[in-house]
């Protein structure tokens, strides 16, 4: 009777330790990668892995690009402002959601120290006009016709994505898709101090 007792433990015990090892081997593997891109695994809070920005601690490039109502758009970092970019475009869904709700906190927490720039980018300018002026977007745009911006300087390849910049230039924070409020808040406050 003992003999048939002990096996399914045994058996149980095998289990166990197999998927400790599988657990184990993703970890590790997910670490792997994210070394070999460069990229650092983090939590999101909710128990999702997260890649961070290559551009996280590094200086960025600045730019000049052409504002959407009209003028030039130059990095803020260039006059020794602090910055977010917002990058985004009309067309994108995840975009629609996140700027009536990016304009409403901006518009209510106005005037910042920090500055808040949009940039469209791969989009017709009347269409990204006509989407600014229905979200009641005031802080300015930059129109990123080509995306030149947007992919070449910073690399992204998907919308919307949010910066945020010291006044020296450097990247402190990365946000990949639609920005919460609370985490918008967070970047704002930390570039404040």
């Amino acid at each position: 009777m003992s003999v048939t007792t002990e096996a399914p433990r045994r058996h149980l015990s095998n289990r166990v330790i197999a998927v400790i090892a599988a657990i184990l081997l993703i970890v590790v593997l997910i670490a792997v990668v994210s070394a070999l891109t460069g990229g650092k695994v983090t939590s999101g809070g909710r128990g999702v892995v997260l890649p961070t920005s290559k551009l996280v601690g590094h200086h960025v490039q600045s730019f000049k690009l052409a504002g959407l109502s009209g003028g030039e758009i130059h990095a803020p970092w260039t006059q020794g402002h602090a910055s977010v970019l917002i990058f985004f475009a009309s067309w994108c869904t995840p975009c629609q959601g996140e700027m009536p709700k990016v304009a409403a906190y901006i518009r209510a927490h106005s005037p910042s120290p920090v500055d808040v720039v949009g940039v469209d980018a791969n989009d017709e300018r009347s269409a990204a006009q006509a989407f600014v002026k229905k979200d009641g977007v005031t802080f300015p745009v930059a129109f990123d016709a080509n995306g030149t911006v947007t992919s070449g300087v910073f690399g992204f390849q998907e919308l919307p994505e949010s910066v945020f910049v010291n006044a020296k230039g450097v990247v402190v924070k990365v946000y990949f898709g639609a920005i919460p409020e609370r985490v918008l808040a967070s970047g704002i406050k930390m570039l404040k101090s």
